[in-house]
C-alpha cells in the first residue's frame, strides 16, 4: 500500500513524496481513512508507530479547503516537547497547503505566541494549562473548530490534567470531530472516551506490551553501586545515543554532572530547566552533539529521536506502564533496541508487573569483575529517592 491510495490532495502528496514517505505504518493505515471520513477514533498505540501522521495527515487535506486563518484544528498535548514535535511535524507535512500552525504551552514569555494568534492560526498544538489561560481571556476562539484531538491522554491523566481536559471541552462544544490516542488504557481515559466520543472506530496498534524489537534486561544491584555500575555498563555499551532515565530532577542533573566529569559528552532534561534549555538539550540529543541524555519521565513522551540505540532505567519507573512508556524511545521504526534497567530490593512488586504484561520472565544480567558487594562510602550520596504517593498535582504546561 502507498500513500497514493488515500486520496490525499496534490500539495500533501508532493510533501509526502519530498519528506521520503514510502509505506505507511500500521496505525496510519488503519486510522487515516477513518479520519478523513470524519468518524470519531479511539486509538491505541505505542510511540513511535508513526501516530502523529495518522491524525495530522488527514487533518491538513481536510483544512486545505475552507476558510483560512480561523482555528479549525486542535491538538492538545501534555508536554512542551511534544506540543513542539507535533507542531514541527504538521509544519513540515503542510508546507505546500498554505496552512498556518502554532504550539501553545506555558514556561515562555506569552507575548510571542499571543502576536501569532491574533494574526491567525489553523491549527494549534497546545498544553492543557496555557491553552485554558488564553480560552479564559478569549484570546483563543474554538468557535469554528471542526476537529480535536487528545494526544497521548493517558499522560495528560498521569500529570493531573483531567480536570482542564474537560474544562477545555466545555470550550470545544460545536467541534464536529474529536480524535483521541493513549498509549495505555486506564480506568478514567476509558470513562472519558466514552463521554466525548461518538461512535467512535477502536484501533489497536500493539498498545499492551512494549515493542518487541526491544531486548530487555534487569540488572540487580545495590542503591549505592549504581553509579559505578552505570560507567562499567558504558564501556561497554556503544554510547551513540543513550537516553537514561532518573526518578528525580535532583538526581538527573547530579549524574549528568558525573557523567561529564568522566569525559562523556551528556546533557540532562528535567523540569528546572528553561524552555530554551530544554529545547537546546533535545536538538542537542537528537543532532548527536550529546551522547547521552539523562531525564525524568517529563521526556518519556515527546523525544522524537530516532535512533536511540539504549535506555536505561537507572531508577526503575513506579508502574509497568511507565516501564513502557520509557522504553517507547528506542527500538522505534522497526528498529532493534536495548533496554537496561538497575533493579534493587525496592522494586520487586514493579518487575512482578512488568513480567507479567510481556508474558514472560526477563533476563537477569551481571557485569563480570564488579564489585557488587562494595560497601557504601561515607561520602556516598546516593540515597534512594522517595516515592512519593500523594495525590495528582496539575502541573502547568
Amino acid at each position: 500500500m502507498s500513500f497514493k491510495e488515500f486520496n490525499f490532495s496534490k500539495e500533501i502528496l508532493s510533501q509526502i513524496e519530498v519528506l521520503g514517505f514510502q509505506i505507511p505504518t500500521p496505525i496510519q493505515k488503519m486510522a487515516i481513512p477513518v479520519v478523513m471520513q470524519g468518524r470519531d477514533v479511539m486509538g491505541l498505540a505505542q510511540t513511535g508507530t508513526g501516530k502523529t501522521a495518522a491524525f495530522a495527515l488527514p487533518i491538513l487535506d481536510k483544512l486545505s479547503s475552507g476558510t483560512r486563518g480561523r482555528i479549525r484544528a486542535l491538538i492538545v498535548a501534555p508536554t512542551r516537547e511534544l506540543a513542539e514535535q507535533i507542531n514541527n511535524a504538521i509544519i513540515s507535512m503542510g508546507k505546500k497547503t498554505g496552512l498556518t500552525s502554532i504550539a501553545i504551552y506555558g514556561g515562555v514569555n506569552a507575548h510571542g505566541q499571543v502576536k501569532k494568534l491574533n494574526r491567525g492560526a489553523d491549527i494549534v498544538v497546545a498544553c492543557p494549562g496555557r491553552l485554558l489561560d488564553h480560552l479564559k481571556t478569549k484570546i483563543i476562539n474554538l468557535s469554528h473548530l471542526d476537529i480535536l484531538v487528545l494526544d497521548e491522554a493517558d499522560h495528560m491523566f498521569d500529570m493531573g490534567f483531567l480536570p482542564d481536559i474537560r474544562k477545555i471541552l466545555k470550550f470545544a462544544s460545536l467541534r464536529k470531530q474529536t480524535l483521541l490516542f493513549s498509549a495505555t488504557m486506564p480506568k478514567d481515559i476509558q470513562k472519558l472516551a466514552n463521554e466525548i466520543l461518538k461512535n467512535p472506530c477502536h484501533i489497536e496498534i500493539d498498545h499492551k506490551a512494549p515493542i518487541d524489537a526491544i531486548e530487555h534486561a534487569l540488572f540487580p544491584v545495590a542503591q549505592h553501586l549504581k553509579t559505578e555500575l552505570l560507567f562499567e555498563l558504558l564501556k561497554s555499551t556503544d554510547t551513540n545515543s543513550i537516553l537514561i532515565f532518573t526518578r528525580t530532577k535532583h538526581r538527573a542533573k547530579a549524574l549528568d554532572r558525573k557523567l561529564q566529569q568522566k569525559g562523556y559528552r551528556a546533557t540532562s532534561l528535567q523540569g528546572n530547566l528553561s524552555q530554551n534549555r530544554r529545547q537546546e538539550a533535545l536538538d542537542g540529543f537528537r543532532k548527536g552533539t550529546f551522547q547521552i541524555m539523562v531525564a525524568t519521565d517529563i521526556a518519556a513522551r515527546g523525544i522524537d529521536v530516532s535512533l536511540i540505540s539504549h535506555v536505561i532505567n537507572y531508577d526503575m519507573p513506579d508502574t509497568a506502564d511507565a516501564y513502557t512508556h520509557r522504553i517507547g524511545r528506542t527500538g522505534r521504526a522497526e528498529r532493534s533496541g536495548d533496554a537496561f534497567s538497575f533493579v534493587t530490593s525496592e522494586d520487586n512488586d514493579t518487575v512482578r508487573l512488568l513480567e507479567k504484561q510481556l508474558g514472560e520472565k526477563i533476563k537477569r544480567r551481571s557485569i563480570e569483575g564488579f564489585n557488587y558487594n562494595a560497601p557504601k562510602k561515607s561520602t556516598d550520596n546516593e540515597q534512594a529517592p522517595r516515592r512519593s504517593f500523594q495525590k495528582r498535582k496539575s502541573f502547568r504546561n
